[in-house]
């Protein structure tokens, strides 16, 4: 079975490339999760993160933004005392600050999920790339998303990081024609 070629042999990495990578997620709270740890992987690799994805679901209480959005200067440095998660203030402080967001974009828009999907028209974008090197690191459309996030007041939401939560959140299907998981939808 051929996969796209970032993926290496360990079973982590190939359960998230054949189970979760590029599949549509509508869920709030999950985007919501989805935005944070991309934004947590910046400057590192995904498989970093990846490894320590149940740690910070642990430590970020799964993620839901109304417990988040309590959290204190106390919360802070026991966040950074947790050896289980990447101990960068600003990324911690960044997903406090993105929680606050998180509920404006909700009042705004009714849903986190509207919001987000609407910089594709609601529907997955079907690429057809069969070289990794074809894939882009931004794109217009993750430009735009990263500018209005910024806009709303939240960080760590680049155009690079945004296009990586694009892709694992579906929103645009960057799987290889020669990979498994590809599907043409159209």
């Amino acid at each position: 079975m051929q996969r796209c070629n970032w993926v290496t042999k360990d079973p982590l990495y190939i359960d998230y490339h054949d189970n979760e990578w590029g599949i549509p997620i509508y869920d709030d709270r999950l985007l919501f999760e989805y935005l944070n740890l991309e934004g947590a992987q910046a400057g590192l690799s995904w498989y970093t993160v990846l490894k320590k994805r149940e740690n910070y679901r642990i430590a970020f209480d799964q993620f839901e933004p109304a417990k988040i959005i309590t959290y204190d200067e106390q919360k802070v440095e026991e966040l950074m005392n947790n050896e289980g998660i990447i101990r960068n203030r600003r990324k911690i402080e960044a997903v406090i600050k993105n929680a606050h967001c998180y509920f404006d974009v909700v009042n705004e828009f009714g849903s986190f999920s509207r919001y987000i999907w609407s910089f594709v028209d609601h529907k997955p974008i079907q690429n057809h790339f069969k070289d990794l090197e074809e894939v882009p690191v931004s794109t217009a459309i993750s430009e735009k998303l990263s500018k209005d996030l910024k806009k709303r007041g939240f960080k760590f939401v680049g155009p690079t990081i945004c296009y990586a939560f694009m892709q694992a959140v579906g929103m645009v299907n960057d799987h290889l024609l020669s990979c498994i998981c590809y599907q043409n939808e159209e």
